[in-house]
């Protein structure tokens, strides 16, 4: 069978898996890099994490634009792109010195790893129906795949070769892996039946009381203000560690294990959405992800912060894919690439804010503590707009 919930999807959804860990190197390799970076440009906590904005910025661009041609052209002509952009911009950030240049290529790589994440969960979220909140969270694993495995492995060869050549090698690796993977998915989407177009696309009016447009804005102050909180310990894990004398590897096995345990956290909360919906879902991880931020703001022994990082994997892996399937719950499937892209695209933003704002935290007072409680308060923020959504669909599905 080669239709929705048939074989063929499941193994689709192995191999946009693949294609999502490999390409996530875009996103997870700089948080590694950035201590051995900023040595070597000779430049501050704050510039090196302008960079790492500028590609956070660079993979929400990708992530809508991409996603609108997803939409039109299907996710293979995004992936074969997605994969020479990658390559281009690994191999061209080690020829320069300079911080403008090094950004410009972070744009680069950033734009191009965006059609490994948001995009392909579009995709498969086309192929499922009766699985679909599992499929999109395993989909969204991918991206945390490859942060649990690619920080170890990114920080053992800037150890033993520099960060310059493990750039160079990473290219490669992109070319010549991701290629294949995407011509895989040539296949397009199975069609959708006219009458459950009109259902979907009805439903946010009716379950909320809120037009799509307005439903989109929420979802994405959401996102931005879920992620400024979940930046501080993704991004600046390793640099927090190496300040407080513990090292870069360490830092790296704790972002491993973070996202590590994130991929459980993912899959559990598919399971769970696919019984309370994605708005109750957002809830329950924005909750944990806050409970989690807390602990780190208390913990600075090394025992301690590997305790932290497990938690924070298990509590706050769930929240994107929350998203994806909200948008699934409420707007029509031919929307889906579009909506998702700019949905979870605003999530990366909100990456690229708190990671710029960790920064400059940190220069301003010397530490993290600042920026913990920074993140803590933006975490507020998203469980306050999930709370109220899910008020307003509770109140309405009341009879009156």
């Amino acid at each position: 069978m080669r239709g929705i919930d048939s074989s063929y999807a499941w193994w689709r959804l192995a191999a946009s898996v693949a294609l999502s860990t490999v390409g996530g190197v875009g996103m997870w390799c700089l948080a590694v890099a950035l201590p051995a970076v900023q040595a070597d440009l000779g430049i501050s906590r704050a510039d090196i994490s302008f960079a790492y904005s500028v590609n956070m910025v660079g993979f929400f661009a990708g992530g809508v634009l991409v996603g609108r041609l997803v939409d039109r052209r299907g996710i293979v002509v995004a992936a074969i792109a997605s994969a020479f952009g990658l390559a281009a911009g690994f191999a061209l950030a080690p020829l320069t010195s300079s911080l403008v240049l090094f950004a410009v290529a972070q744009l680069l790589i950033g734009f191009s790893a965006a059609a490994t994440f948001a995009p392909l969960v579009a995709d498969v979220s086309h192929w499922f129906a009766r699985r679909r909140g599992v499929a999109v969270a395993i989909a969204a694993s991918g991206n945390y795949i490859a942060g649990a495995l690619w920080p170890p492995v990114v920080e053992a060869l800037i150890h033993d070769h520099g960060w310059r050549s493990t750039y160079w090698l990473i290219a490669a690796i992109c070319l010549v892996t991701m290629i294949p993977l995407a011509l895989t998915l040539r296949r397009r989407p199975p069609d959708h039946e006219e009458t459950a177009l009109v259902s979907v696309a009805r439903r946010s009016q009716a379950a909320l009381g809120l037009s799509p447009n307005a439903l989109q804005a929420l979802l994405a102050v959401a996102g931005i203000s879920c992620c400024v909180a979940m930046s501080m310990p993704q991004v600046h894990i390793v640099a927090y560690c190496a300040d407080l004398g513990y090292g870069v590897a360490r830092g790296a096995e704790m972002l491993s294990l973070m996202l590590g345990f994130g991929i459980v956290s993912r899959v559990a909360t598919g399971w769970i959405a696919d019984r309370v919906g994605g708005v109750t879902t957002l809830l329950l991880g924005s909750t944990l992800q806050g409970v989690a931020l807390v602990v780190y703001l208390i913990a600075d022994g090394l025992t301690s912060l590997y305790l932290a990082s497990i938690l924070f994997g298990l509590f706050q892996g769930g929240i994107v894919p929350s998203y994806a399937i909200i948008v699934r719950e409420y707007f029509p499937p031919r929307e889906a690439a579009t909506r998702v892209g700019l949905t979870v695209s605003t999530t990366v933003l909100g990456m690229a804010l708190g990671g710029w704002m960790g920064g400059v935290m940190f220069d301003w007072t010397g530490s993290y503590r600042a920026a913990f409680l920074n993140g803590i308060a933006w975490n507020v923020l998203n469980a306050a707009i999930a709370a109220w959504l899910l008020m307003r669909q509770t109140r309405r599905a009341q009879p009156a």
